[in-house]
């Protein structure tokens, strides 16, 4: 029946059965796994990864994480390769063949092919007694007891190994390779991700006006650059040097305190030593600054001279939270 608490125990019993297939990966790390990434690591030509059905998707996944942590890699699906694709393999290549059973059709005759070409042939494989094991230079297991379906029909578990077992890989060469935090960005300029770690004060606040007044302008000289730049703040200055910096929010609550302010100028309301940044910081260290001082404005200054302002909003604007 489709009720409540059957759908419950039946997607219980999924995440329970991938998680014990994953948590048994730990024992299948063993030289065979280390010497696979050796492999990849010394590989002077491509690192080529390929599979078939359920197997296929989880090497193009493969490929992706591999791609975007330093490691060079292409997709080959194993149903093509045997119909003219196989042309891409190089004697220096190494191949990472993907196969729960190891023994279908398209694997039993793409696994002599790669052999006869002299590419290195690591296969990952929930079937450490099949055609692929047997042929493969080294082997990295992904055995599983049974998938989450009943009767074993649909690749569940076996995918899921397959795919943790293809991070546990990644991950291994990315730290072999000494991969950073700064190479993560150059291979990722239009994500957040990669804005957090590459982008600047220098690349925003060039595209804001700049607003400044000096010490003694008026309330009236106040206002209207204030409104007039549209950044909710200004910057006071006397020769180009940083003095304070007043708010919107500034003259709001001077008004509300009743000043007479005729005769008011920018000295009497600004905020001395105000938070400044340098074009070198990063947006996102910035955006960390303005939380822990309630600010909504940073001002920019570089070797003692006013360059801008960076607002919350165009960090926002980024995508960077």
């Amino acid at each position: 029946m489709n009720n409540s608490s059957d759908i419950k125990q039946v997607a219980l019993s999924t995440i329970k059965e991938e998680y014990l297939a994953v948590n048994r990966l730990k024992d299948y790390i063993d030289d065979a796994f280390v010497s696979a990434v050796q492999q990849v690591l010394n590989c002077r030509g491509r690192i080529v990864v390929t599979g078939i059905g359920k197997s296929a998707i989880i090497a193009g996944k493969i490929v992706s994480t591999l791609n975007s942590t330093g490691t060079p890699a292409v997709f080959m699906h194993a149903g093509d390769a045997i119909h003219g694709d196989l042309g891409i393999i190089q004697k220096e290549d190494v191949v990472i063949c993907i196969s729960n059973s190891g023994n279908s059709p398209e694997i039993k005759v793409l696994t002599p092919m790669l052999k006869s070409l002299g590419a290195c042939l690591i296969g990952m494989v929930g079937n450490t007694g099949s055609y692929l094991a047997q042929q493969s230079d080294y082997v990295i297991n992904t055995t599983v007891e049974k998938e989450a379906t009943p009767g074993n029909p649909a690749p569940t578990c076996s995918t899921t190994a397959q795919l943790v077992m293809g991070d546990a890989l990644a991950m291994a060469i990315l730290h072999c390779r000494g991969f950073t935090a700064s190479d993560f960005a150059r291979y990722h300029p239009g994500g957040s991700l990669g804005k957090q770690l590459y982008l600047k004060a220098e690349n925003l606040y060039t595209r804001n006006a700049r607003p400044a007044v000096a010490p003694d302008d008026d309330i009236r000289t106040l206002i209207i650059e204030i409104s007039g730049k549209r950044l909710g703040a200004t910057a006071v200055l006397e020769n180009n040097r940083v003095e304070g910096i007043i708010t919107d929010g500034d003259l709001r609550r001077m008004l509300e305190k009743g000043h007479d302010v005729s005769r008011l100028k920018a000295r009497d309301i600004m905020t001395t030593n105000p938070k400044t940044i340098t074009g070198s910081t990063l947006a996102v260290d910035a955006l960390q600054m303005m939380r822990r001082n309630n600010i909504t404005q940073l001002l920019v200054v570089d070797n003692g001279e006013y360059k801008g302002v960076v607002h919350l909003h165009d960090i926002l604007n980024e995508g960077i939270i």
